[in-house]
C-alpha cells in the first residue's frame, strides 16, 4: 500500500488528535478530580467533532467521520469525567 504525502500528512494528524485526549483522561481517572478541565472548552470540543463528523458523512469522507468519531468518543469520556468527579 502506497500512501502519498498528504495520506501521511492527514493519517498522521488524525493520529495526533486521536491520541491528544488520552493523557487528560488518565489524568482525571487516576486523581479522581476534573475540576482543572474546562466544562465549556469540551462541550465547543464536543460539538465540533459531532460537525466534523456531520460534514464527513455529506462529503462521504469516511476517513473525516472515522478519526472525529474517535475524538468525539473520547473528548465525550472527559466530559462524563467532567460530571461524574464534580464537586459537591
Amino acid at each position: 500500500m502506497n500512501l502519498s504525502t498528504p495520506d501521511l500528512v492527514g493519517t498522521a494528524a488524525a493520529i495526533c488528535s486521536m491520541t491528544s485526549f488520552t493523557p487528560q483522561i488518565v489524568k482525571i481517572w487516576r486523581e479522581r478530580d476534573a475540576s482543572s478541565v474546562s466544562l465549556r472548552m469540551y462541550v465547543v470540543t464536543v460539538t465540533g467533532f459531532a460537525l466534523w463528523i456531520a460534514y464527513g458523512a455529506l462529503t462521504q469522507s469516511w476517513p473525516i467521520v472515522a478519526s472525529n468519531g474517535v475524538c468525539l468518543v473520547l473528548s465525550g469520556v472527559i466530559l462524563a469525567l467532567k460530571w461524574r468527579f464534580r464537586d459537591g
